[in-house]
């Protein structure tokens, strides 16, 4: 391993570093409002929606299976159920569409 590869490491992690110790430095001791409190609790899951969406259009060549299974997932969770019944219950029903249609 050469020189360039600690390099890149000790890049990293600086990179990694400064974004949390930037907040943590200059923001201690301080409240922030409550508007901004609420925009950064909902970051987290605009970020998973941002990561999992595209992949739903890209999971296998039949774009309905991705569609299908998103859509079954979302009407699963809004009926209240937890994480797990959820991932079972999508994969029971792509398990039949693929099956049928696969």
């Amino acid at each position: 391993m050469g020189a360039w590869f600690w390099w890149m490491i000790f890049g990293m992690a600086v990179v990694t570093y400064i974004p949390r110790a930037i907040p943590l430095t200059f923001l201690e001791g301080r409240e922030l409002p409550e508007a901004v409190q609420n925009v950064l609790r909902n970051i987290p899951y605009a970020v998973l929606g941002a990561l999992i969406f595209p992949a739903v259009f890209f999971i296998q060549e039949n774009v309905w299976f991705g569609v299908i299974g998103a859509a079954s997932a979302f009407a699963i969770a809004f009926t209240g159920a937890n994480v797990i019944l959820v991932v079972l219950g999508t994969i029971a029903i792509l398990s039949v569409y693929g099956l049928w249609f696969g």
